[in-house]
């Protein structure tokens, strides 16, 4: 197992800060991300989600960072959570990471989850990552207009890929290779 030695660093872009997850954010996560206006547009986010799991959901992000399997970051707007942005899996052996993000609705259409990605891309290049991948939920049009804003390309689309709430749903891949 891979150890990160460095701590996860806090972006920062024109609005927004993005920060490691605190165990004080677990009420946010959970008022934000069980709204089924969230958790219908993701296929890993519970509905209803349950109470206390977003400490233990921020227990295993920290874990995923120290292991360097994954990254989380809180998306924070004047000091409040409004949603997250990471990778649940960096792959080192073939420098690739998946982006995942979400944004309270109540935030939504006002750039945020494009700014937040455009920072989380720019880490991961940083870092060493020289693909970095993204698929959304077919019928979620609007995640695919941020990755198409961030530089990502449309890949191709998996049908019934995901089940979700006991449907076969499609998806839409995309990527975007560092330095293209």
């Amino acid at each position: 197992m891979t150890t990160r030695a460095d701590a996860q660093p806090t972006l920062t872009t024109a609005r927004l800060v993005l920060r490691p997850l605190v165990a004080a954010d677990a009420g946010a996560i959970e008022r934000h991300a069980g709204r089924f206006e969230v958790a219908g547009t993701t296929v890993n986010i519970p509905h209803p989600y349950p109470p206390g799991g977003a400490a233990a959901f921020i227990t295993a992000q920290h874990d995923a960072w120290c292991e360097d399997r994954g990254a989380t970051w809180a998306v924070t707007l004047d000091g409040a959570l409004i949603g997250l942005i990471g990778s649940p899996q960096l792959v080192r052996a073939h420098a690739r990471t998946r982006l995942g993000y979400w944004i309270a609705p109540e935030e939504w259409n006002r750039g945020y989850a494009t700014e937040a990605a455009r920072a989380f891309i720019d880490w991961a290049v940083a870092d060493g990552f020289h693909r970095i991948e993204a698929d959304h939920l077919s019928r979620n049009p609007a995640s695919g207009r941020v990755m198409q804003k961030v530089g990502m390309v449309h890949e191709g689309r998996l049908r019934a890929y995901y089940r979700r709430f006991d449907v076969f749903e499609d998806v839409e891949l995309y990527a975007l290779i560092a330095g293209e």
